[in-house]
């Protein structure tokens, strides 16, 4: 039989202990190099693009010659304005790459020897930059959609008797919100966060290229979109897959998502369930390349994100 991917040498071609013995210096020559892949490390202006810039032999920073703006390597990136180490950064991102299930704010900061709060943001930013082009992405093809409803059940009573259906909705605390995922098969796997699957229709309606076959569950939700695509549905009371129709690589996803939760996060509040989703989802589509290249390609999305809207003096805003 053969090995499976995750346990073979080729998936292992980055240590955590490795990272971890870089000197400052090495760790901001990975930076550089993967910010500025175009010009092999050298500097380019966030400002104008240019690339004749000077390089200060007393700090790690730079200065356009044609609009005199100064920058850093992290300057208009994911990790502007920071405070650590680049190589503290670095190690973050491949604690989190080597995370397969998610990894909490609180492990996080205890590897990295910082507070809650520094990991809590550090975490986030590195999964806004990871999910950052998935709302540009429009799936084609083959398309499997579900939902997956998260949070917003009542605590139930002590006693049994006193017990009630959490299922239904006079027993939601009205903070319940679902994630739907569109995955195309051999492709990306996209989630977006709504309150119901209802609202997902329009969503998906003008996401999925025209011409595309769209697999679904039999929940009444999804029979409007009978109008606009060539429909597959499962009737999950039978049978899981049924002549090629399935959605069980979106069931896939929403698996890994309900480990991150449940092994993890133990609980993922509204406002910020789409950027778990968003990280899952990034994951689901890079378990089959090796480590190294996972920690490569975050490292590049973080440097190619600008400055965050969300995570940028977010306790400070929350004080």
């Amino acid at each position: 039989m053969a090995q499976h991917f995750l346990l073979s040498a080729a998936a292992r071609t980055l240590s955590l202990v490795r990272v971890a013995r870089m000197t400052d210096e090495e760790a901001y020559d990975v930076f550089r190099k993967l910010r500025w892949q175009d010009t092999k490390g050298e500097a380019v202006c966030p400002r104008c693009e240019c690339v004749a810039c000077y390089e200060f032999k007393t700090r790690r920073i730079f200065k356009c010659k044609a609009c005199l703006h100064q920058f850093t390597v992290t300057s208009s990136t994911i990790f502007a304005s920071r405070k650590l180490p680049i190589r503290t950064y670095l190690l973050a991102i491949a604690i989190s790459v080597n995370a397969v299930k998610g990894l909490s704010a609180l492990q996080l900061g205890r590897d990295l020897d910082v507070q809650y709060k520094t990991a809590f943001v550090m975490a986030h930013k590195i999964r806004e930059s990871m999910s950052a082009d998935q709302d540009r992405y429009r799936p084609q093809g083959e398309v499997e959609i579900d939902g997956c409803y998260v949070g917003g059940h009542i605590r139930q009573a002590n006693r049994k008797a006193d017990r009630k259906d959490r299922r239904l909705a006079q027993h939601q605390t009205g903070k319940r919100r679902v994630v739907v995922v569109m995955r195309e098969r051999n492709g990306r796997t996209l989630p977006f966060v709504v309150r119901s699957e209802e609202e997902a229709v329009s969503t998906i309606a003008r996401r999925v290229q025209a011409g595309s076959t769209v697999h679904a569950d039999e929940a009444a939700s999804w029979d409007a979109l009978h109008a606009r695509f060539a429909m597959k549905r499962i009737n999950h009371l039978v049978a899981f897959s049924d002549e090629g129709s399935c959605t069980n690589q979106a069931e896939s996803f929403f698996s890994r998502l309900r480990r991150a939760e449940y092994g993890q996060h133990h609980h993922i509040s509204g406002p910020y369930l789409r950027f778990y989703a968003g990280e899952a989802a990034w994951k689901e589509d890079m378990r089959r390349e090796s480590n190294g290249v996972q920690l490569e390609r975050a490292t590049v999305g973080a440097l190619s994100h600008g400055k965050s809207r969300n995570w940028c003096g977010y306790w400070q805003r929350s004080a």
